[in-house]
Protein backbone atom coordinates (compact mmCIF):
# COMPACT_ATOMS: atom_id res chain seq x y z
CA UNK A 1 0.00 0.00 0.00
CA UNK A 2 2.96 2.11 -0.72
CA UNK A 3 3.58 3.35 3.26
CA UNK A 4 -0.37 4.76 3.15
CA UNK A 5 -0.90 2.84 6.69
CA UNK A 6 -0.22 4.46 9.73
CA UNK A 7 -0.68 2.50 13.04
CA UNK A 8 -0.65 3.90 16.20
CA UNK A 9 -1.67 2.25 19.63
CA UNK A 10 -3.07 3.61 22.80
CA UNK A 11 -5.70 6.01 23.82
CA UNK A 12 -8.37 6.66 20.93
CA UNK A 13 -9.05 10.21 22.77
CA UNK A 14 -5.20 11.03 22.94
CA UNK A 15 -3.70 9.42 19.84
CA UNK A 16 -6.21 10.35 17.12
CA UNK A 17 -6.25 14.15 17.91
CA UNK A 18 -2.66 13.97 17.63
CA UNK A 19 -2.33 11.71 14.49
CA UNK A 20 -4.90 15.22 13.51
CA UNK A 21 -2.75 17.89 14.59
CA UNK A 22 0.34 16.21 12.96
CA UNK A 23 -1.15 15.87 9.68
CA UNK A 24 -2.75 18.96 9.42
CA UNK A 25 -6.36 17.02 9.13
CA UNK A 26 -9.59 19.47 10.03
CA UNK A 27 -12.25 16.17 9.77
CA UNK A 28 -11.45 13.09 10.61
CA UNK A 29 -13.47 10.50 8.88
CA UNK A 30 -14.73 7.05 10.58
CA UNK A 31 -18.01 4.86 9.80
CA UNK A 32 -20.50 4.83 12.15
CA UNK A 33 -20.34 2.62 15.34
CA UNK A 34 -23.20 0.91 17.03
CA UNK A 35 -21.68 -1.08 20.18
CA UNK A 36 -22.22 0.30 23.22
CA UNK A 37 -18.42 0.74 24.06
CA UNK A 38 -17.75 2.15 19.99
CA UNK A 39 -19.77 4.71 20.80
CA UNK A 40 -18.37 5.70 23.94
CA UNK A 41 -15.27 5.70 22.53
CA UNK A 42 -16.26 7.70 19.37
CA UNK A 43 -18.23 10.53 22.12
CA UNK A 44 -14.98 10.52 23.62
CA UNK A 45 -12.82 10.98 20.54
CA UNK A 46 -15.35 13.55 18.88
CA UNK A 47 -14.97 15.90 22.61
CA UNK A 48 -11.25 15.84 22.01
CA UNK A 49 -11.25 16.88 18.61
CA UNK A 50 -13.84 19.72 19.02
CA UNK A 51 -11.69 20.63 21.91
CA UNK A 52 -8.69 21.39 18.94
CA UNK A 53 -11.05 22.45 16.73
CA UNK A 54 -11.73 19.38 14.57
CA UNK A 55 -14.88 17.43 13.46
CA UNK A 56 -15.28 13.77 14.08
CA UNK A 57 -17.54 12.94 10.41
CA UNK A 58 -19.77 9.55 10.77
CA UNK A 59 -20.10 8.02 7.43
CA UNK A 60 -22.66 5.17 7.11
CA UNK A 61 -21.88 2.39 8.91
CA UNK A 62 -20.41 -1.68 8.76
CA UNK A 63 -24.79 -2.35 8.17
CA UNK A 64 -27.15 -1.86 4.91
CA UNK A 65 -28.95 -0.31 7.28
CA UNK A 66 -27.59 1.80 10.19
CA UNK A 67 -28.64 0.53 13.93
CA UNK A 68 -31.02 2.81 15.28
CA UNK A 69 -33.05 3.13 11.80
CA UNK A 70 -35.13 0.36 11.91
CA UNK A 71 -38.48 1.11 13.86
CA UNK A 72 -42.04 -0.80 14.49
CA UNK A 73 -44.98 0.35 13.26
CA UNK A 74 -45.78 3.04 15.48
CA UNK A 75 -41.92 4.57 14.80
CA UNK A 76 -40.95 2.96 18.12
CA UNK A 77 -37.37 0.97 18.35
CA UNK A 78 -37.58 -2.73 19.13
CA UNK A 79 -36.67 -3.08 22.66
CA UNK A 80 -36.37 -6.21 24.73
CA UNK A 81 -37.85 -4.10 27.50
CA UNK A 82 -41.02 -3.24 25.73
CA UNK A 83 -41.74 -6.73 24.40
CA UNK A 84 -40.82 -7.52 27.94
CA UNK A 85 -43.07 -5.13 30.00
CA UNK A 86 -46.55 -6.29 27.45
CA UNK A 87 -46.37 -9.91 27.07
CA UNK A 88 -44.48 -11.16 30.01
CA UNK A 89 -44.15 -9.04 33.08
CA UNK A 90 -47.35 -10.23 34.55
CA UNK A 91 -45.93 -14.29 34.68
CA UNK A 92 -42.89 -13.22 35.84
CA UNK A 93 -43.13 -14.09 39.32
CA UNK A 94 -44.54 -17.65 38.54
CA UNK A 95 -42.41 -18.47 35.78
CA UNK A 96 -38.94 -17.30 36.43
CA UNK A 97 -37.25 -19.79 37.41
CA UNK A 98 -38.26 -21.92 34.20
CA UNK A 99 -35.31 -22.20 31.70
CA UNK A 100 -37.32 -24.04 28.86
CA UNK A 101 -39.16 -20.74 28.93
CA UNK A 102 -38.30 -17.48 27.27
CA UNK A 103 -39.76 -15.78 30.68
CA UNK A 104 -37.57 -13.50 31.69
CA UNK A 105 -36.48 -10.01 30.70
CA UNK A 106 -32.99 -10.78 29.29
CA UNK A 107 -32.08 -7.39 30.08
CA UNK A 108 -28.73 -8.25 32.25
CA UNK A 109 -26.30 -7.19 29.65
CA UNK A 110 -28.34 -4.27 28.07
CA UNK A 111 -28.17 -2.95 31.55
CA UNK A 112 -24.13 -3.37 32.03
CA UNK A 113 -23.47 -1.62 28.62
CA UNK A 114 -26.01 1.08 29.67
CA UNK A 115 -28.44 0.34 26.78
CA UNK A 116 -31.06 1.17 29.41
CA UNK A 117 -31.57 2.60 32.35
CA UNK A 118 -32.91 0.84 36.12
CA UNK A 119 -34.76 4.43 36.29
CA UNK A 120 -36.33 4.01 32.95
CA UNK A 121 -37.20 0.49 33.81
CA UNK A 122 -38.42 1.67 37.23
CA UNK A 123 -40.26 4.85 35.60
CA UNK A 124 -42.04 2.31 33.26
CA UNK A 125 -42.96 -0.22 35.92
CA UNK A 126 -44.37 2.04 37.92
CA UNK A 127 -46.85 3.22 35.18
CA UNK A 128 -47.79 -0.26 33.71
CA UNK A 129 -51.65 -1.68 34.53
CA UNK A 130 -49.55 -4.82 36.29
CA UNK A 131 -47.55 -2.25 38.82
CA UNK A 132 -48.96 -3.84 41.80
CA UNK A 133 -48.34 -7.90 40.69
CA UNK A 134 -46.55 -10.24 41.68
CA UNK A 135 -44.49 -10.03 38.07
CA UNK A 136 -43.59 -6.50 38.93
CA UNK A 137 -42.73 -6.81 42.67
CA UNK A 138 -41.09 -9.69 41.94
CA UNK A 139 -38.63 -7.86 39.01
CA UNK A 140 -38.25 -4.96 40.99
CA UNK A 141 -36.69 -6.98 43.85
CA UNK A 142 -34.45 -8.53 41.18
CA UNK A 143 -33.43 -4.96 40.07
CA UNK A 144 -32.74 -4.12 43.96
CA UNK A 145 -30.03 -7.15 44.23
CA UNK A 146 -28.06 -5.61 41.47
CA UNK A 147 -28.41 -2.63 43.56
CA UNK A 148 -27.15 -4.27 46.49
CA UNK A 149 -24.62 -6.25 45.26
CA UNK A 150 -22.56 -2.69 43.65
CA UNK A 151 -23.02 -1.69 46.84
CA UNK A 152 -21.76 -4.42 48.54
CA UNK A 153 -18.52 -4.60 46.43
CA UNK A 154 -18.03 -0.13 46.73
CA UNK A 155 -17.74 -0.63 50.70
CA UNK A 156 -16.18 -4.01 50.69
CA UNK A 157 -13.99 -3.97 47.38
CA UNK A 158 -11.69 -7.28 49.13
CA UNK A 159 -14.74 -9.51 48.38
CA UNK A 160 -14.67 -9.19 44.49
CA UNK A 161 -12.12 -12.30 44.48
CA UNK A 162 -12.08 -13.31 48.42
CA UNK A 163 -15.21 -14.38 50.75
CA UNK A 164 -16.75 -11.47 52.49
CA UNK A 165 -17.44 -13.25 55.25
CA UNK A 166 -14.18 -15.34 56.77
CA UNK A 167 -16.69 -17.64 58.83
CA UNK A 168 -15.53 -20.81 55.92
CA UNK A 169 -11.90 -19.40 56.14
CA UNK A 170 -10.38 -22.88 57.29
CA UNK A 171 -12.41 -24.64 54.30
CA UNK A 172 -10.83 -27.62 52.88
CA UNK A 173 -11.15 -27.26 48.58
CA UNK A 174 -9.71 -29.84 45.97
CA UNK A 175 -6.95 -29.01 44.21
CA UNK A 176 -5.07 -31.13 41.60
CA UNK A 177 -4.70 -32.60 37.80
CA UNK A 178 -7.63 -34.74 38.83
CA UNK A 179 -9.84 -31.82 40.31
CA UNK A 180 -8.39 -30.00 37.43
CA UNK A 181 -9.96 -32.65 35.10
CA UNK A 182 -13.11 -32.15 36.72
CA UNK A 183 -13.38 -28.74 36.61
CA UNK A 184 -12.44 -28.70 32.80
CA UNK A 185 -15.34 -31.29 32.49
CA UNK A 186 -17.35 -28.64 33.89
CA UNK A 187 -16.51 -25.76 32.53
CA UNK A 188 -17.29 -28.06 29.05
CA UNK A 189 -20.42 -29.46 29.98
CA UNK A 190 -19.66 -32.89 30.32
CA UNK A 191 -20.40 -33.98 33.92
CA UNK A 192 -22.91 -36.38 33.15
CA UNK A 193 -25.54 -34.00 34.65
CA UNK A 194 -28.14 -32.81 32.18
CA UNK A 195 -29.17 -29.83 34.01
CA UNK A 196 -25.82 -28.68 34.74
CA UNK A 197 -24.26 -29.57 31.27
CA UNK A 198 -26.96 -27.84 29.46
CA UNK A 199 -26.34 -24.31 31.24
CA UNK A 200 -22.72 -24.29 30.88
CA UNK A 201 -23.32 -25.35 26.86
CA UNK A 202 -25.73 -22.54 26.67
CA UNK A 203 -23.01 -20.40 28.60
CA UNK A 204 -20.59 -21.63 25.59
CA UNK A 205 -22.66 -20.76 22.80
CA UNK A 206 -24.97 -17.80 23.87
CA UNK A 207 -22.58 -16.09 26.66
CA UNK A 208 -25.85 -16.15 28.84
CA UNK A 209 -27.49 -18.32 31.22
CA UNK A 210 -30.79 -18.70 32.96
CA UNK A 211 -30.05 -17.38 36.72
CA UNK A 212 -31.90 -20.41 37.88
CA UNK A 213 -29.46 -22.50 35.98
CA UNK A 214 -26.38 -20.07 37.11
CA UNK A 215 -27.02 -21.29 40.82
CA UNK A 216 -26.82 -25.16 40.32
CA UNK A 217 -23.97 -24.81 38.23
CA UNK A 218 -22.35 -22.88 40.78
CA UNK A 219 -23.92 -25.21 43.40
CA UNK A 220 -22.43 -28.50 41.52
CA UNK A 221 -18.71 -26.66 41.55
CA UNK A 222 -18.60 -25.67 44.74
CA UNK A 223 -20.30 -28.24 46.76
CA UNK A 224 -19.85 -31.57 44.46
CA UNK A 225 -16.45 -30.68 43.26
CA UNK A 226 -15.36 -28.95 46.29
CA UNK A 227 -13.75 -26.14 44.60
CA UNK A 228 -13.43 -22.56 45.67
CA UNK A 229 -16.13 -20.31 44.32
CA UNK A 230 -13.74 -18.13 42.34
CA UNK A 231 -12.34 -20.93 39.98
CA UNK A 232 -16.48 -20.95 38.55
CA UNK A 233 -16.75 -17.04 39.02
CA UNK A 234 -13.65 -16.15 36.58
CA UNK A 235 -15.37 -18.84 34.31
CA UNK A 236 -18.45 -17.09 33.94
CA UNK A 237 -16.99 -13.48 33.42
CA UNK A 238 -15.01 -14.93 31.06
CA UNK A 239 -18.04 -16.24 28.62
CA UNK A 240 -20.77 -13.75 30.33
CA UNK A 241 -21.96 -10.75 28.12
CA UNK A 242 -23.69 -9.43 30.74
CA UNK A 243 -20.48 -10.35 33.30
CA UNK A 244 -20.81 -7.66 36.09
CA UNK A 245 -18.53 -8.04 38.71
CA UNK A 246 -20.50 -7.69 41.66
CA UNK A 247 -23.40 -9.51 41.23
CA UNK A 248 -21.81 -12.36 39.53
CA UNK A 249 -19.03 -12.65 42.35
CA UNK A 250 -21.72 -12.26 45.07
CA UNK A 251 -24.19 -14.22 43.23
CA UNK A 252 -21.67 -16.91 43.38
CA UNK A 253 -21.11 -16.47 47.17
CA UNK A 254 -24.64 -16.42 47.76
CA UNK A 255 -24.18 -19.74 46.36
CA UNK A 256 -21.28 -20.71 48.73
CA UNK A 257 -22.67 -19.38 51.82
CA UNK A 258 -19.42 -16.96 51.96
CA UNK A 259 -21.22 -13.83 50.99
CA UNK A 260 -23.74 -11.63 52.65
CA UNK A 261 -26.88 -12.88 53.03
CA UNK A 262 -25.64 -16.20 52.03
CA UNK A 263 -27.18 -19.46 51.28
CA UNK A 264 -26.60 -21.84 53.92
CA UNK A 265 -23.63 -24.01 53.28
CA UNK A 266 -25.90 -26.94 53.99
CA UNK A 267 -28.33 -25.75 51.61
CA UNK A 268 -26.90 -28.11 47.97
CA UNK A 269 -28.83 -28.02 44.86
CA UNK A 270 -30.08 -31.44 43.66
CA UNK A 271 -28.84 -31.30 39.77
CA UNK A 272 -31.39 -33.83 39.03
CA UNK A 273 -34.47 -32.68 41.18
CA UNK A 274 -33.67 -29.14 40.04
CA UNK A 275 -33.85 -30.07 36.57
CA UNK A 276 -37.10 -32.06 37.00
CA UNK A 277 -38.67 -29.03 39.02
CA UNK A 278 -37.69 -26.10 36.70
CA UNK A 279 -37.31 -28.15 33.20
CA UNK A 280 -40.26 -30.37 33.63
CA UNK A 281 -40.74 -31.20 29.75
CA UNK A 282 -36.94 -31.69 29.46
CA UNK A 283 -37.21 -29.10 26.51
CA UNK A 284 -34.18 -27.00 28.00
CA UNK A 285 -32.01 -30.23 28.54
CA UNK A 286 -32.66 -31.55 24.62
CA UNK A 287 -32.15 -27.84 23.24
CA UNK A 288 -28.60 -27.72 24.43
CA UNK A 289 -28.19 -31.58 24.35
CA UNK A 290 -28.60 -32.91 21.71
CA UNK A 291 -26.80 -36.74 22.59
CA UNK A 292 -30.02 -36.84 24.59
CA UNK A 293 -32.86 -35.56 22.28
CA UNK A 294 -33.47 -39.24 21.69
CA UNK A 295 -34.81 -39.64 25.28
CA UNK A 296 -38.65 -38.59 26.37
CA UNK A 297 -39.80 -36.04 28.06
CA UNK A 298 -38.01 -35.72 31.84
CA UNK A 299 -36.03 -38.97 30.82
CA UNK A 300 -33.23 -36.72 29.50
CA UNK A 301 -32.48 -35.56 33.46
CA UNK A 302 -31.79 -39.24 34.09
CA UNK A 303 -30.18 -40.67 31.50
CA UNK A 304 -28.56 -43.25 33.13
CA UNK A 305 -31.58 -45.01 33.90
CA UNK A 306 -32.44 -45.88 30.34
CA UNK A 307 -30.53 -48.69 28.47
CA UNK A 308 -29.76 -46.55 25.10
CA UNK A 309 -29.25 -43.06 27.57
CA UNK A 310 -25.93 -42.85 26.97
CA UNK A 311 -25.66 -44.20 23.35
CA UNK A 312 -25.54 -40.88 21.57
CA UNK A 313 -21.81 -40.01 23.60
CA UNK A 314 -23.14 -38.31 26.38
CA UNK A 315 -20.65 -39.13 29.11
CA UNK A 316 -21.49 -40.85 32.65
CA UNK A 317 -21.53 -39.14 35.55
CA UNK A 318 -18.29 -37.63 36.80
CA UNK A 319 -19.07 -38.16 40.54
CA UNK A 320 -21.73 -39.64 42.64
CA UNK A 321 -23.89 -36.29 43.29
CA UNK A 322 -25.59 -38.10 47.10
CA UNK A 323 -21.73 -38.61 48.39
CA UNK A 324 -20.39 -35.37 47.90
CA UNK A 325 -23.61 -33.77 49.37
CA UNK A 326 -22.41 -35.96 52.28
CA UNK A 327 -18.78 -34.95 52.16
CA UNK A 328 -19.65 -31.40 51.19
CA UNK A 329 -21.55 -31.25 54.80
CA UNK A 330 -18.70 -32.93 56.52
CA UNK A 331 -16.08 -30.47 55.88
CA UNK A 332 -19.27 -27.87 56.25
CA UNK A 333 -19.03 -28.99 59.94
CA UNK A 334 -15.45 -29.15 60.32
CA UNK A 335 -15.16 -25.72 60.00
CA UNK A 336 -17.84 -24.96 61.84
CA UNK A 337 -16.23 -27.01 64.82
CA UNK A 338 -13.23 -25.14 64.57
CA UNK A 339 -15.09 -21.72 65.11
CA UNK A 340 -16.56 -22.68 67.84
Amino acid sequence: IGGALVVRTGDPARVIPGLAALTGAREVHISRESTPYGRRRDTRVRAALEADGRRLVETGSPYAVGPGRVLNGSGRPYARWRAFLEDDLEDYGRQRDRPDLDATSRLSAPLKYGEIHPRTILADLGAHPAADGEGARRFVTELAWREFYANVLWHQPRSAWRDLRDAFAGMPYDRGPEVDDLVEAWRRGRTGFPFVDAGMRQLLAQGWMHNRVRMVTASFLVKDLHVWWPVGARHFLDHLLDGDLASNNHGWQWVAGTGTDASPFFRIFNPVTQGQRFDPDGDYVRRWVPELRHLPGAAVHEPWRWPDGHDHGYPERIVDHAEERLEALRRYDLVRDRSR
